[in-house]
C-alpha cells in the first residue's frame, strides 16, 4: 500500500485478481474520506498486444477520478502474445468480480461500478457493458464466480467494434487497411486471419450482445481516426439507442482528432466524462 505525492488517495499497487498469469494484476486508488465509493475500472489500449495499467494516460484518468470522489482500478489483462481471445474479456470480467468480492475491504460501493477504456480497452469496456451473464465470456473458472461482472456505465473511447468490417470501412479513404492480414493485431488476437474465423470474431463484437439491460454508454471517436473507422462507434451508438434508449447513450465524433490525442484529454472533455459518470454512478 502506498500513496502518490500530491494525490489525496490510498493506492494499492499490483493486486492479483487471478492466479493463471502474471498479467492478472490491478492497481487500486481510493479517495480519502467516507465511502463506500463508486468505482471506475480503467482498461488500457494497445491493440490487445501492448499497454499497461500503469501507463501515463491510465494514471491521469485515475487521478482525475479520485479527485472527483470515485475510486479507480486500473487493470492488466493477458495480451495476445500470451493468450488468444476470449482470455482478455475473461480477465476483465474476473477483475470486476474480484473487486466486487472485496468491496467492503476496499470501501467500494458494489452497486456502482463503471468502466473506462480506450481503443482495445474501449472494446473490452463495451463488452463488459453488453455481456453481463454471457457464460462463455465470463471466465468463471478464474474465480469469484458467485459475484456479478455487470457494470452500470461505460466510457468507450474509439474502441474497435466490428473487426470484420474495418478494412471495408476504410476503402476509398486516406487510411490504410490491413486488418484482415494474417499478422494484423486483430488476427493475432483471435489466433487466425479474422476473415477465416468469423464465428470466433463475432464474440469480440459488443453489437452481437445488446439487450435492454445493458449499461449506459458514453462513446467518443476522432473523425480522423485511421486506426479504427469512426463509423464503428457511430453504428454502435445507433444500435444502443434503439436497444436501451436515447437517454442512456451519449455519442460524439470529435472533429480533427485521430486515434486518441490531446483533444480527448482537455478539461472540457474530461468534464463531459465526469458528468456522465456522476449521472449513472451516483
Amino acid at each position: 500500500m502506498e500513496g502518490e505525492p500530491n494525490d489525496p488517495s490510498i493506492s494499492y499497487i499490483g493486486i492479483p485478481y487471478a492466479s493463471d498469469s502474471e498479467a492478472q494484476l490491478l492497481d487500486l486508488y481510493i479517495p480519502e474520506g467516507n465511502g463506500p465509493f463508486p468505482l471506475v475500472i480503467i482498461i488500457h489500449g494497445g491493440g490487445f498486444e501492448t499497454g499497461d495499467k500503469g501507463g501515463r494516460n491510465e494514471k491521469e484518468r485515475a487521478r482525475l477520478l479520485v479527485s472527483q470522489g470515485f475510486a479507480a482500478a486500473s487493470i492488466n489483462y493477458r495480451l495476445s502474445d500470451e493468450a488468444i481471445y476470449p482470455a482478455q474479456i475473461h480477465d476483465v470480467k474476473t477483475a470486476v468480480r474480484f473487486l466486487r468480492s472485496t468491496a467492503e475491504e476496499y470501501n467500494l460501493d458494489p452497486k456502482q461500478f463503471g468502466v473506462w477504456g480506450a481503443s482495445a480497452g474501449g472494446t473490452l469496456a463495451s463488452l463488459l457493458g453488453t455481456t453481463c451473464g454471457e457464460e462463455d465470456l465470463e471466465g468463471a473458472n478464474l474465480g469469484f464466480a458467485e459475484f456479478s461482472s455487470c457494470v452500470s456505465a461505460v466510457v468507450n473511447w474509439f474502441g474497435l467494434v466490428d473487426l470484420l468490417a474495418m478494412d471495408a470501412q476504410f476503402e476509398g479513404t486516406r487510411c490504410e487497411g490491413g486488418h484482415n492480414d494474417r499478422d494484423s493485431a486483430e488476427s493475432r488476437l483471435v489466433g487466425a486471419p479474422i476473415q477465416s474465423v468469423p464465428e470466433r470474431v463475432a464474440k469480440t463484437n459488443p453489437m452481437n450482445y445488446l439487450t435492454k439491460e445493458d449499461a449506459a454508454f458514453f462513446i467518443q471517436h476522432g473523425s480522423l481516426d485511421c486506426r479504427v473507422p469512426p463509423i464503428q462507434s457511430r453504428l454502435l451508438a445507433e444500435a444502443l439507442v434503439e436497444t436501451i434508449g436515447e437517454s442512456k447513450v451519449f455519442f460524439e465524433e470529435i472533429g480533427d482528432a485521430g486515434h486518441g490525442g490531446a483533444e480527448f484529454r482537455t478539461d472540457e472533455n474530461y468534464r463531459k466524462v465526469l458528468d456522465f459518470l456522476n449521472r449513472f454512478l451516483r
